[in-house]
């Protein structure tokens, strides 16, 4: 158990682990349901989701519902083959948002999309020219390359519902009672 984690009550605890579910729970309906298929397999609006979960989570916490709701939506949705990138790349995602400030929508964390893309990018792009070819070969890294323009479809529509939601959810000033 992290230092972190044992600093918390039960209660506050319990909290946060049925924050983190909820969130994971989120992220697979946003992702395995509210998507569009494309060249990249599916165009989901689901990282948006775990941007939020990183600006009202501890990072660990935000960690774990990304990458357990992005691999169930691979997995349950006939993509198994990218759950392994999954779990790592949307793990890594929520690292480049911050919980600190008392707002979820602020310069940073606005900033923080620009290294989500790039992870995005070259996380799947390596995994599909490396791992799933077997092997490194400039065709496969080419086919991987190609697929550039749907990842930031991708986190484009991500931002959007992040920028949305958070202004939304800032108005309520919601954000105070997650205060972990």
């Amino acid at each position: 158990m992290s230092k972190a984690h044992s600093a918390y009550s039960q209660t506050e605890k319990l909290r946060l682990l049925v924050t983190t579910g909820l969130f994971a729970a989120l992220i697979y309906v946003f992702t395995a349901y509210l998507h569009i298929p494309s060249g990249a397999g599916y165009t989901h609006a689901g990282d948006g989701l775990i941007y939020l979960a990183a600006c009202i989570l501890p990072t660990p916490y935000a960690a774990a519902a990304g990458a357990i709701g992005g691999a169930l939506a691979d997995g349950l949705s006939g993509y198994a083959m990218w759950m392994p990138a999954t779990i790592v790349i949307k793990a890594v995602t929520a690292m480049f948002f911050t919980r600190k400030s008392s707002k979820i929508l602020t310069l940073r964390n606005i900033f923080g999309i620009v290294p989500s893309l790039i992870v995005c990018i070259t996380g799947y792009a390596l995994y599909e020219g490396v791992v799933l070819t077997k092997g490194v070969s400039t065709a496969a890294i080419l086919a991987a390359l190609e697929q550039i323009p749907s990842y930031c479809v991708q986190v484009l529509a991500s931002s959007v519902l992040f920028v949305i939601t958070s202004a939304a959810i800032d108005k309520t000033d919601i954000k105070k009672k997650f205060r972990y």
